[in-house]
């Protein structure tokens, strides 16, 4: 199955919500790449952003789990599938 790259913004308006959110994260560990997470206090919510490099089945499962959440709201963007040989992990 192809792995695809792309980036995950999560808006999380209920501060109470990161334990489960950090440990939803925490299971997907393998096919995060990179995270950023900025606090936006005059809003009292905080954005994140992950970037992810998995199956579309991998970071399906990841943003479902996130979007079950209370209070947080999930997107997916995600670079058009690269052919097998092109991939630059396996």
């Amino acid at each position: 199955m192809c792995r695809r790259l792309g980036v995950v913004g999560i808006v999380v308006e209920d501060t109470s919500a990161a334990e489960e959110i950090n440990s939803i994260l925490h299971e997907f560990a393998g096919i995060i790449v990179g995270r950023m997470g900025v606090p936006y206090r005059e809003r009292k919510v905080s954005v994140v952003s992950i970037i992810v490099d998995g199956t579309t089945d991998e970071i399906s499962a990841l943003t479902g789990r996130l979007g079950r959440v209370r209070n947080v709201s999930v997107k997916t963007a995600l670079a058009k599938e690269m052919r097998q040989e092109e991939n630059v992990r396996s």
